[in-house]
């Protein structure tokens, strides 16, 4: 497995206008700390995407073992949530999954034959794990993409969180949010289930510079149409609230 096989963070989900409410009742966002966001950004980032891909291929050109290396890199992610602990006082939804997922990836790493089928397979695993995990969270009180959109829609102010949290209380925010997770798990789902069936089809070679592409190309893609339809349902909820607040006059 290699570093940039590590399951990706999703995109935030753009946060739709709280739909059906009257103006005068619609939650405004509060006004956002730049600072608070950009450090949350860099922090997030650094240490969970840029910071564990250099370490890892710091370590292998230097003679590391897959397994060592890896559990090595997964020490910035575990960094960030200590930053976050201390900075924020509490240790959030987002900063859990990747631990989990850290811990995932590296089971798998070492379970089982060390063929280099095997490691192909393994690394959609992973992948495949997350689109489940999404697809289970949809049974929960709140599904996996709240807490995603809440970490990077939001600067992680009191302020800004209590708006996020607060957006839930409505129809439409829900099922925006229920609809981005189903699509998210369903896409990495079938994605895992591609890239296991090109593993015992293609040639080693082929598939170590396909599965790369896959994994962003599927990211991206998914990252594209969680925005489109975040501005989408932002904007029949405005429509909505706004043919309500005429008929009341």
């Amino acid at each position: 497995m290699t570093a940039h096989d590590a399951t990706p963070a999703p995109a935030a989900p753009t946060a739709p206008e709280p739909p059906a409410a009257p103006a005068g009742d619609r939650p405004a966002p509060p006004a956002r700390s730049r600072g608070a966001a950009l450090g949350g950004w860099v922090l997030t980032i650094g240490l969970n995407v840029a910071a564990p891909i250099l370490t890892y291929n710091a370590l292998r050109d230097h003679g590391w073992s897959e397994f060592a290396a890896l559990l090595a890199s997964g020490a910035w992610p575990v960094l960030d949530s200590a930053v976050h602990l201390a900075w924020r006082r509490r240790l959030d939804e987002f900063a859990l999954v990747t631990l989990v997922f850290l811990v995932i990836t590296a089971v798998v790493s070492v379970v089982g034959p060390h063929s280099a089928l095997s490691l192909l397979i393994k690394d959609s695993v992973v992948t495949g794990l997350f689109g489940l995990l999404c697809l289970a969270t949809l049974a929960a009180p709140r599904p996996l993409m709240f807490y995603f959109g809440r970490k990077f829609a939001t600067d992680g102010t009191p302020a800004s969180t209590a708006w996020w949290n607060g957006l839930w209380e409505y129809e439409g925010f829900r099922t925006t949010v229920r609809t981005m997770t189903t699509v998210w798990g369903v896409a990495y789902c079938l994605e895992a289930v591609v890239r296991i069936a090109l593993a015992y089809t293609l040639s080693t070679d082929t598939m170590v510079s396909l599965s790369p592409v896959l994994i962003y190309g599927v990211l991206g893609a998914l990252a594209l149409w969680t925005t489109l339809y975040g501005k989408r349902a932002r904007r029949k909820g405005e429509e909505r609230t706004a043919a309500l607040a005429a008929a009341r006059d």
